[in-house]
């Protein structure tokens, strides 16, 4: 018995089954109003001949005004299935819009948080807008066209042959020869475009490190080397362009040039003509088959067209596919409550995705509940790791993080979100009002709450001096706040959040001096009887923490308080001598000038 687990489905097809009823039904409604719009032609070629005087064929024998009757419903008919089936499909586009991104949002909430950090925002947009938006417009405008290309030419085919089967065979000889054409230039176009994507991200990726950099293009160069690779992105597009277009122009537009009505009308008009002199065609053939020809030679150029769509869409949903299988974060089916607010981390190593070497290394040390302990080491040294592996943003290779004594993978997403709190150095505001933005952390929290978290940050009397006060939008990512404004409300919003275990990510790095006295005020107000990890890079503001855990290569190489550490002579001592050396430092003394004062 074979037990191998079957993998699922992947594909543009896939991914569009929530909808594939509507769709369907569009393809259906779109064939059907080609269908009708074909005995259209027929019924218009029959009144001009009847009207000509031609006597009608056998097996349609109709009076004009019966006739036109006819011609009229079936008009009607042809623009009413049109209309319902894009319809549909326009429904059926934005149901399928709103239970992707409804899937994409539930789903990005259930992996590690790590998995969107690493992925960045950009990617993740791509997926959720971009990629979406071409199902969207894929179901919506591509699906009725499905159904008129693919019934078109087969039933217009099919008719002309019931009709006249020599003018049927001069239309299809000149589809036939403008479809080789056509293929000359498919046989090597996958590779060729490939190329041609590869030049292209060149371009763009040489043009976005151009525009950014430009200030310090300005300030270190003149353009000569950033701009160099700009130009030479460019003529390796400008080639690959230029070898695409002398490959498949001539073909391709030769292909297009048969391919379109005209000639096809032409070649069929002109065979008609001489079998109407030769006495072996009559006029209602020869109308109906030209009518008809057009009908097969504007279908394919659509076909065409929905082919490079559905390849452009097959990719989109390949992507959000991809995204979709990302593993959640396991939860626990016997969650467990933490018993108090300290932290432990026992023997634990921990690799990052796609990378060779551990970011942590065996680490072990314990932070009891209600103290402050410090994380200090060179840059890289797993500091941070440390600190986001606490409420899982990922989970650990080997070891085990404990909080209040339980292993962290046995205690709910939503009860660790409640007991550790971060505030980190680069902010984050919602384009809300600041009293929105502070009660994210707590959205039951009434406006006197919200006002009492806002004093204890030393944001409040602030807020009160604005036209608005807590009713002031904060901007696009608070961009109407300075640096160590959005500092103090997102420790507003950590004091409102009231956790047991605070993390600080070295929150006052960008803060100018001003700034910083204040938020260090906010800071040891969102401190009081907390667990506090503080990751610090200014060792003065540690000194006084229950202890400091020394990292190194990935290790906690040393541990204990300032002094002991300072005596021990070992990593965090030569960290001391540099900040001491720093402090120590003078503009003119070490640094050139003439020595004026």
């Amino acid at each position: 018995m074979n037990t191998e687990k079957k993998k699922p489905k992947r594909g543009l097809w896939t991914i569009m089954s929530p909808v594939m009823g509507e769709i369907r039904t569009g393809v259906f409604l779109g064939g059907f109003a080609s269908a009708v719009s074909i005995v259209s032609l027929v019924l218009i070629a029959y009144s001009v001949s009847s009207i000509a005087g031609e006597k009608p064929l056998v097996w349609l024998d109709l009076s004009v005004k019966s006739a036109v009757i006819l011609l009229i419903i079936t008009t009607a008919a042809a623009y009413i299935s049109r209309s319902m089936g894009f319809r549909t499909s326009h429904l059926a586009a934005f149901r399928l819009e709103e239970i992707l991104r409804t899937e994409i949002s539930a789903h990005l909430s259930r992996v590690p948080l790590g998995y969107v950090i690493n992925n960045g925002s950009g990617a993740l947009k791509k997926v959720m807008l971009d990629d979406v938006k071409n199902l969207h417009a894929f179901v919506a405008d591509t699906t009725p066209f499905i159904g008129r290309s693919s019934v078109a030419p087969v039933v217009s085919m099919l008719v002309m042959f019931i009709i006249d089967w020599r003018l049927a065979l001069v239309s299809l000889s000149v589809l036939v020869v403008g479809a080789a054409l056509l293929y000359t230039v498919m046989r090597d176009s996958v590779e060729l475009r490939k190329m041609y994507d590869k030049s292209q991200e060149s371009v763009n990726a040489a043009v976005i490190e151009y525009v950014q950099a430009m200030p310090v293009v300005r300030i270190f160069d003149d353009g000569t080397s950033s701009f160099r690779r700009f130009g030479e992105a460019l003529e390796n597009y400008r080639v690959v362009l230029k070898k695409w277009i002398t490959v498949t122009g001539v073909p391709a537009k030769l292909g297009m040039m048969v391919l379109s009505p005209l000639p096809t009308i032409l070649a069929v008009t002109a065979a008609g003509i001489w079998l109407m002199s030769r006495g072996s065609l009559d006029m209602f053939s020869l109308v109906a088959s030209i009518l008809l020809s057009t009908g097969m030679s504007d279908a394919m150029m659509p076909l065409m067209w929905i082919s490079n769509f559905i390849k452009k869409s097959e990719a989109s949903a390949l992507r959000i596919q991809d995204l979709m299988s990302v593993p959640e974060l396991l939860e626990t089916q016997n969650p467990q409550n933490p018993k108090d607010s300290s932290v432990e981390f026992d023997n634990v190593s921990f690799r990052y995705e796609n990378r060779e070497a551990y970011a942590l290394k065996n680490v072990s040390f314990k932070v009891p509940a209600g103290t402050v302990t410090a994380l200090v080491g060179p840059s890289g040294a797993g500091k941070s790791t440390v600190a986001k592996l606490i409420p899982r943003f990922w989970d650990v290779d080997q070891g085990c993080i404990r909080v209040g004594g339980e292993d962290v993978r046995e205690i709910s997403t939503e009860t660790l979100m409640q007991t550790v709190s971060f505030v980190f150095q680069d902010t984050f505001l919602f384009n809300d009002t600041l009293k929105e933005n502070i009660r994210m952390a707590n959205p039951s929290a009434t406006d006197d709450e919200v006002v009492s978290a806002a004093k204890s940050a030393q944001i409040h009397d602030f807020i009160m001096s604005l036209p608005e006060d807590y009713s002031t939008m904060a901007g696009d990512r608070g961009v109407r706040l300075s640096g160590g404004q959005k500092q103090r409300i997102t420790i507003a919003r950590a004091i409102l959040h009231n956790s047991p275990i605070v993390v600080l990510d070295e929150a006052t790095a960008f803060a100018d001096p001003e700034n910083e006295e204040e938020i260090i005020k906010a800071l040891a107000m969102l401190m009081k009887n907390k667990t506090v990890i503080v990751i610090a890079h200014r060792l003065s503001s540690i000194k006084d923490a229950d202890q400091i855990v020394v990292f190194d290569g990935g290790e906690a190489v040393e541990k204990g308080r300032h002094d002991y550490l300072v005596n021990l002579g070992g990593v965090y001592a030569r960290l001391w001598r540099s900040y001491e050396n720093a402090q120590a430092w003078d503009l003119h003394r070490n640094g050139g000038g003439n020595g004026s004062k």
